[in-house]
C-alpha cells in the first residue's frame, strides 16, 4: 500500500529529499514559477520531517506516522537518524599535560 510506504523510514527520507530538491531547485531558478515550486516543495519536506502522511486521511487512516504504522500493523521502525554508539573497547585518548 502506498500509504504504508510513505509512513516507512524509506518513504520519509524520499519525501524529505524530494521536498528539499524542489525547494532548492525552485529557489535556484529565481523566477516566480521557481518560488511557487519552492512553496510546493515545503509540503513534502515538512511532512516527512514531522512524520506526517498528508494523504492518509483520504483512506480513513490517521495522519501521524506512529499512529498510522500501529494501525497498519507495521512493526515499529528505528528512528529516522540512527544513533552511532562509540565502541566500549576503544581505549581512552591519551592527554599530555
Amino acid at each position: 500500500m502506498v500509504v504504508g510506504f510513505l509512513a516507512s523510514r524509506t518513504g520519509r527520507w524520499l519525501r524529505i529529499v524530494t521536498g528539499a530538491g524542489l525547494v532548492l531547485g525552485g529557489l535556484a531558478s529565481g523566477t516566480s514559477r521557481g518560488a511557487a515550486l519552492a512553496l510546493v516543495g515545503l509540503g513534502p519536506l515538512i511532512a516527512g520531517t514531522l512524520d506526517l502522511v498528508l494523504v492518509a486521511p483520504l483512506f480513513g487512516l490517521p495522519m501521524r506516522g506512529e499512529e498510522l504504522r500501529r494501525e497498519l500493523g507495521v512493526p515499529e521502525e528505528e528512528p529516522l537518524l540512527q544513533r552511532i554508539q562509540a565502541s566500549a573497547t576503544r581505549p581512552p585518548p591519551v592527554t599530555i599535560h
